[in-house]
């Protein structure tokens, strides 16, 4: 009897092994189960990236002559592709009615400054005979003195016309206000050319190029991180890989509504004459990043129709921090938001990972 219960013995103690050994499995499973994530670790400086936008060549200076007065052309001494400077004699024009308004204000001016002489030598006699009482009547004395003032007036208006006629006149003689290049003539002699022409073609087109001025629209969120004194750099498709540097000089300090972007200038100086205004311009700039801004990847950012977010791992808690994104370079972006140094994030998020999770 005693051989037939010890199998079965055997047996129960077995199956009593077999299923306090089972809750010690299932755990280690569990905990193979619980979701592993890589992570980063937040760096403080936003990375360095490198940007192409499009850029314009245009003239330092530029001037769009029009006629000052009306008149016929009289000459012209310069063409398209002429090299002036400052001061030198461009057109002529000439205007015979203004030449005859001239003469007739001068003639008026010598005889109205006649008048006032006459007329003051005339007091200076009474105000002298005044001196023996009763020989001048006061009246007939203030009477003269007044009339010296009236001639004073009209002689010194004269004479204000007489030289408004010759500035006029002098706008006759065309001239170049500053050294560059003639880049657009609509003029020849005998043509005839109105002051008060509104849709009329100018003259001449003047345009400094010794030294131009390269445009370019920076985007808004890259606007902060330049400066002036900042290099660029740049390449045209006159001079196919030569690479040509310039620096920052000017900032618009204005964001264009529309379009979200500063206009910014730097200074090229063409003394060798191989670039021209409207050229087209590849303009390559590098930009430093915001010293506020954190550096993690591209793949730990998350966005979605409400917000952008990173997921970082604070006391073994996963958090959503908020974020703005800015400079991307390779694999990081540049970041801002509430985030310390040192913090981690997880590098593969997406939209599926859960706020407070283990």
């Amino acid at each position: 009897m005693k051989n037939i219960i010890f199998p079965g013995a055997f047996l129960v103690t077995l199956f009593c092994c077999c299923n306090s050994a089972k809750p010690e499995k299932a755990k280690d499973n569990e905990v193979d189960r619980k979701p592993h994530y890589a992570l980063s670790v937040i760096q403080t400086t936003g990375p360095t990236s490198m940007i192409k936008l499009p850029g314009q060549l245009a003239a330092y200076q530029e001037v769009s002559i029009f006629p000052k007065v009306n008149g016929y052309v009289k000459n012209v001494q310069v063409d398209i592709g002429s090299k002036v400077h400052q001061g030198q004699l461009l057109m002529t024009l000439e205007a015979p009615e203004l030449a005859q308004s001239t003469m007739q204000a001068k003639e008026k001016y010598a005889r109205t400054k006649a008048d006032l002489s006459i007329d003051r030598e005339h007091y200076n006699r009474l105000l002298e005979a005044s001196q023996t009482p009763g020989a001048i009547s006061p009246l007939d004395l203030s009477f003269v003195k007044s009339k010296v003032e009236s001639d004073s007036a009209v002689s010194n208006a004269a004479k204000s016309n007489w030289q408004m006629q010759e500035t006029m006149q002098a706008y006759l003689v065309v001239t170049a206000p500053f050294s560059g290049v003639i880049t657009e003539r609509n003029v020849h002699p005998g043509a005839l050319v109105s002051a008060e022409s509104k849709d009329s073609k100018p003259m001449l087109e003047l345009k400094e190029i010794s030294r131009l001025r390269l445009q370019v629209d920076i985007p808004e969120n890259l606007s902060g991180s330049l400066k002036v004194s900042d290099t660029i750099s740049f390449y045209t498709s006159a001079l196919p890989g030569k690479k040509i540097t310039a620096h920052i000089s000017r900032e618009s300090m204005n964001v264009n509504a529309q379009f979200r972007s500063e206009r910014v200038e730097a200074d090229v100086f063409n003394s060798d004459e191989l670039l021209s205004p409207g050229m087209y311009a590849d303009v390559i700039i590098y930009s430093k990043g915001n010293v506020s801004g954190f550096r993690v990847p591209k793949s730990a950012i998350v966005t979605s129709t409400e917000q952008k977010y990173v997921l970082v791992v604070k006391s073994g808690k996963i958090v959503k921090v908020d974020v703005t994104s800015g400079n991307e370079s390779g694999h990081s972006t540049e970041v801002f938001g509430n985030l310390t140094k040192g913090d981690s994030v997880i590098t593969n998020a997406n939209d599926e990972i859960r706020e407070g999770a283990n």
